[in-house]
């Protein structure tokens, strides 16, 4: 049975909770149950956001995540606060650009890599949560990547759809790390 608990968190401008709402639209797309619920504090832009998001097969019984299968870190504070609360087995993905110390648990799966630098070669240091976001889906496969670069094209804002191709080449290049 597919079930994983998420927690993606950075600091406010990030994208942490578009990565997720992302990664829920995604599972949405397959026809599997999910929730996702952000959490950031007041001073949003450079304060602290994550968001929590549960797919699943089956119904989903209650959206609290104590021990999370999967964590995206995308700076030091959130790999600080989090790293212990991944449940044994599970995955931690790790923005290295903007957490460089050494993961310490060993019975947890690691993915570090340097989202931030990849996202600034593309063009805007902004598209990490997505390069981190790339590791994650082809880690776990809770849902197929090409479902996520479906869903990236119909949720973007007209604004932000210049970014399209960069950002899919975001979460290509992140899913190449895994």
């Amino acid at each position: 049975m597919k079930h994983e608990d998420i927690i993606i968190s950075g600091f406010g401008g990030q994208g942490a909770l578009f990565a997720g709402q992302l990664l829920a639209y995604a599972a949405l797309a397959e026809d599997l149950q999910v929730t996702w619920i952000p959490s950031y504090g007041p001073e949003m832009r450079g304060g602290t956001a994550n968001c929590t998001v549960i797919i699943s097969e089956e119904e989903i019984g209650a959206p609290i995540v104590r021990h999370p299968s999967a964590v995206i870190a995308l700076n030091l504070p959130s790999l600080d606060k989090y790293e212990s609360l991944v449940k044994p087995g599970g995955l931690l993905v790790v923005n290295q650009s903007l957490a460089p110390r050494a993961v310490t648990r060993q019975d947890i799966r690691v993915i570090t890599l340097p989202a931030s630098d990849i996202a600034t070669e593309l063009g805007n240091v902004r598209m990490a949560n997505l390069v981190a976001l790339g590791a994650l889906v082809k880690a776990t496969d809770i849902v197929a990547l090409e479902t996520l670069l479906d869903q990236l094209g119909e949720h973007l804002s007209e604004r932000q759809k210049r970014w399209l191709e960069p950002n899919k080449e975001a979460l290509r290049r992140g899913a190449s790390f895994a």
